[in-house]
């Protein structure tokens, strides 16, 4: 099969950012929903995906679809379809999925009736069958059925893609990298002028624009995927793929900085061993300071910060004048910059004493957020 459907799946607000990762690797894309960016390629364009994709969650293959208006219809459809040409025998498989038919009260019930499905195909034509559970780090299976249609997929990522695999030390309430990519890819920085992050944290969006800059993908840091447990998986093709990316890698430009800081020394050194891990640490400079007194280098570039939310009661008062403080710092630090403030707390955003030129909206986990931009003309 050369043309088969795949569905990059994505968090809130993210579907877009991701459409364009996918244009930029120069695949067409066919659609964009809320949670999803859909294209059609081969099992290679699966693998590619998930090498490189920053702000994705997983990348699914469709295997078939079909009418489906009960359990034994899914059983039925599922039992029909050749399994053994894709898992192996010795293998292990594991299913997640989403329903909403009105025969089925709870997902595990299907989960269980496409299991039995597969078991029964294998036991029929093998004697033996591969094992099942809920282990991630093989073959994995994703059923989407809505009302009466049903589609199944290979789940060739596994474990989340949005996690990419450096961070060793995650510190305090970190964003996670693909949200964190999100907000630099938002941004108007050019990959090449001075990238500069007080209240660093655990260092993730320095280390993501730190990779960015590099063009080093995403895959650098993760040995194990979804695909690799398919019988469809070549290794040749794996190590091709992995040789272009690093063929395709970048040099840093000379003038370019990409400066971090924070006043907890805790959380530098937690940014720099991440920053180690990551392979981009002789790139980042690690300053311990107070927000107001970072380092902004002569030239273009942008600033962006990421303070708390005060997501407990008392917290927004006490926080307002480190927001209105960041408001201060912008207009008397950041001349000729593009500043940027990505929070959870919307409220406490507008308080920074600034006009926004842009106001982006994206997603924390459940928590609605803003990433602010402000053109700091000189």
């Amino acid at each position: 099969m050369s043309a088969q459907k795949i569905v990059i799946i994505c968090a809130p607000r993210m579907s877009e950012v991701v459409a364009q990762e996918v244009r930029d690797l120069n695949l067409k894309v066919d659609s964009v929903e809320r949670l999803s960016v859909t294209l059609y390629g081969d099992f290679k364009t699966a693998m590619k995906l998930n090498l490189h994709l920053r702000c994705a969650n997983r990348v699914l293959l469709e295997a078939t679809s079909f009418e489906a208006h009960t359990a034994n219809d899914l059983y039925k459809h599922i039992r029909k379809f050749d399994w053994e040409m894709y898992i192996p025998l010795t293998g292990y498989f594991t299913i997640d999925s989403y329903v909403h038919n009105d025969t089925i009260r709870d997902n595990r019930f299907a989960n269980q009736k496409m299991k039995d499905a597969i078991a029964d195909r294998f036991m029929r034509d093998f004697q033996k069958r591969p094992d099942s559970g809920s282990d991630r780090s093989r073959t994995c299976l994703y059923l989407h059925w809505v009302e009466n249609r049903a589609q199944v997929y290979f789940d060739t990522t596994g474990e989340t893609i949005a996690k990419h695999g450096y961070r060793i030390n995650p510190w305090k309430a970190p964003m996670i990298e693909s949200l964190a990519a999100a907000a630099i890819l938002n941004s108007k920085w050019n990959k090449e002028s001075h990238f500069i992050n007080p209240m660093c944290g655990s260092g993730t969006l320095a280390i993501e624009a730190a990779l960015i800059a590099l063009n080093i993908i995403p895959g650098m840091f993760r040995e194990n995927y979804g695909f690799m447990h398919l019988r469809q998986f070549r290794k040749d093709d794996f190590d091709q793929l992995m040789q272009e990316a690093i063929a395709n890698e970048k040099d840093a430009p000379s003038h370019m900085r990409i400066i971090a800081s924070d006043h907890d020394s805790k959380a530098l050194d937690a940014a720099r061993t991440n920053a180690e891990e990551a392979g981009v640490d002789h790139l980042i400079e690690f300053v311990q300071c107070d927000y107001a007194e970072a380092e902004v280098p002569y030239g273009p570039g942008v600033v962006i910060m990421n303070p708390e939310y005060g997501e407990r009661l008392g917290e927004e008062e006490e926080l307002l004048p480190v927001y209105q403080g960041i408001g201060d710092f912008f207009k008397q630090q950041c001349d000729g910059k593009r500043a940027y403030v990505f929070t959870g707390n919307i409220p406490l955003g507008k308080r920074i004493g600034l006009r926004a030129s842009r106001r982006i909206e994206m997603q924390n986990g459940r928590i609605d957020c803003r990433l602010f931009e402000y053109e700091m003309y000189r």
